[in-house]
């Protein structure tokens, strides 16, 4: 990311959904959310990393919100809503976006970690009305490109270094010496 000022105070809001599902299906491996954090903020302030989750009643799930709360990231949970038909939904699209809203005067440049298009008008809001710089970071197979343009500056997170896979929880394989 560009422009970075280490005065410049910065806010955080991670989309965790979003970078799950996409790191899922493009490389079958999680996203590594300390490295998207250390990548995003640079050498800044930072004064807020908020990281939006689903509660889905997952046996790992609150190994893992612990673990986003060890990274420094203020956790913000909602459950998963299950409809009369059994179709399930879980979005934090609008508190996301209030949060955003509510927190930009404060800052000076907010990044927004999703690719969700739907977020283009609050960016646009953040940098005319409020005169923040809007910075996003997401998956680049999978982000919008409506809102890879609508940012002042674009973190592709389709790298190893933004992703753990699988195979690095296995002891790699040792051969023998002959």
């Amino acid at each position: 990311m560009t422009s970075q000022h280490p005065e410049q105070r910065v806010g955080v809001y991670v989309d965790v959904q979003n970078l799950y599902y996409s790191a899922k299906s493009l490389y079958s491996a999680k996203a590594n959310f300390a490295s998207i954090l250390k990548a995003c903020v640079g050498r800044r302030k930072l004064v807020r990393a908020n990281a939006y989750v689903i509660k889905a009643d997952i046996e790992e799930q609150d190994k893992f919100f612990n673990a986003l709360r060890q990274i420094g990231f203020e956790v913000h949970a909602k459950d998963l809503q299950t409809f009369v038909g059994g179709a399930k939904k879980g979005d934090w699209d609008v508190g996301i976006a209030m949060d955003m809203i509510e927190q930009g005067p404060k800052l000076d440049t907010v990044i927004l970690v999703s690719g969700d298009g739907d977020f283009v008008p609050v960016l646009q809001h953040l940098r005319s009305a409020v005169g923040c710089r809007v910075e996003v970071a997401a998956f680049g197979k999978s982000t919008s490109k409506k809102l890879g343009e609508a940012a002042d500056s674009f973190l592709d997170l389709d790298s190893r270094r933004f992703l753990i896979s699988e195979a690095r929880k296995t002891p790699p394989v040792v051969a023998d010496k002959k």
